[in-house]
Formats: C-alpha cells, sequence, structure tokens
C-alpha cells in the first residue's frame, strides 16, 4: 500500500496532481482545494490506493484527517471515491463531523453528485464515527456562510456544548434548546461563555427571570 507520496509537483489541474518520485510521475487524484499544487514545487501528500477490477487510482490529501474522512466515507453506502473525494473538495473535516455530528444533510447535498438520498445517508452513517473535538481547531473556514448561517467553528461549539449539557445530566432536547436560546441571545462565542449561558437559562425558575445564579442543576433535569 502506497502511505504517502513526497516529491516535486510535474504538472497539476482541478483535482489531480502528478508527483514526481525516483523518477517516476504518480497521478495523485486529490480535492480540489488543496493550495500550492504548482509545477516544481515540493509537495507532501498523506494517500490511499483504490483497488478496482480496471484500475488503480490513488488519492491524495494534505492532512491525517481528510485522509481519516475520507475512508470512512467510503464505508457509506452509495458513496464511492469520487463522491467522497467530492465531499472532502467542498467540506472540511471540522464541518463534516460537525454536521455528522447533528445528523444534518444539507451541508452534503451542496457537493456536486450527491443527492438528498446520499446525503442523508452520510449525515446519520457518520453519526458517532466521527468526533467534533478532534477536528475542532482544523479548516474551520468563516464564521458564517453567505446565507447568514452558524460557520463549521461556530457548529462545532455548539456541539460540544450540547455534549456537556448532556453529560451533566440533561435531557438532549433540553440541551439543544438551551444552546440555541443562548445564542439567540448574544450569548459569548466562545465553549465556555456559552456553556455559562445555557446553564444559566437551564437553572432559571421556569416562570422567572433568566438569572444567571438561580435555581440548580437539577431543576433542568429529567
Amino acid at each position: 500500500m502506497i502511505a504517502s507520496v513526497r516529491g516535486e509537483v510535474l504538472s497539476a489541474g482541478a483535482g489531480w496532481v502528478v508527483v514526481g518520485v525516483g523518477g517516476v510521475g504518480l497521478r495523485v487524484e486529490v480535492p480540489g482545494r488543496i493550495p500550492g499544487l504548482h509545477p516544481g514545487e515540493p509537495v507532501a501528500l498523506h494517500t490511499q490506493l483504490v483497488v478496482r477490477e480496471d484500475s488503480l487510482t490513488l488519492f491524495g490529501f494534505a492532512s491525517e484527517s481528510e485522509l481519516e474522512v475520507f475512508g470512512i466515507l467510503l464505508g457509506v453506502s452509495g458513496v464511492g471515491p469520487r463522491s467522497a473525494l467530492g465531499v472532502l473538495t467542498e467540506l472540511t473535516p471540522a464541518q463534516i463531523a460537525a454536521a455528522a455530528a447533528q445528523e444534518d444533510e444539507k451541508p452534503f447535498r451542496k457537493v456536486s453528485g450527491i443527492g438528498p438520498k446520499t446525503a442523508k445517508l452520510i449525515a446519520v452513517q457518520l453519526g458517532g464515527k466521527l468526533d467534533p473535538r478532534r477536528f475542532a481547531n482544523e479548516g474551520l473556514g468563516p464564521e458564517a456562510d453567505a446565507d447568514g448561517k452558524a460557520g463549521s467553528e461556530d457548529l462545532v461549539t455548539r456541539v460540544l456544548v450540547t455534549q456537556g449539557l448532556i453529560g451533566l445530566g440533561y435531557a438532549e432536547a433540553q440541551a439543544e434548546t438551551a444552546v440555541q436560546d443562548a445564542v439567540d441571545a448574544g450569548a459569548p462565542a466562545d465553549q465556555a461563555g456559552l456553556l455559562r449561558s445555557a446553564l444559566a437559562l437551564l437553572q432559571a425558575p421556569r416562570g422567572g427571570a433568566r438569572a444567571p445564579g438561580a435555581g440548580g442543576a437539577s431543576g433542568g433535569r429529567r
């Protein structure tokens, strides 16, 4: 198995690069957003060789995280190497993990060649296989997309805070509602600040003001 490739870029195009290794040019299929693939420049890629009856295709990635997610995507029903590569062209590992944690298929529907049914399968089947905390600082992208929705960094923070509240004993629906209400109320964007704000809402008397120090954690639990 070819686990990695390091050499000089001989040529490159949309979604592929030819790397010179020991006098041999290896064509590697890559995500379209890998920067710096210019002829004459050095490149190092983490790779996976996909074997088919009629072909041997080498896929390469700039990080081990991308390679890992690529392998996990291949385990999803209906997702082949090209579709998996398309997902990693449009989304970072952090965005994929955050979407999977919430079983949100919308980000995957943006990928060319991924229909609604396959997008849903990806979101559901990846749930539990990717921990957003592992990718929290990798390729987070902008804070909000063109529609003004939360970006991947905000989404990862929300997922982690929600999981933290569930770990404290709150029901999943309670935790998700508290996090969303805290965000809508202008809570701090960092994980600790959002957690404090969400806890304040959960601990506040049901009919009273949302005071940070009111009540105890047991009041919001099942």
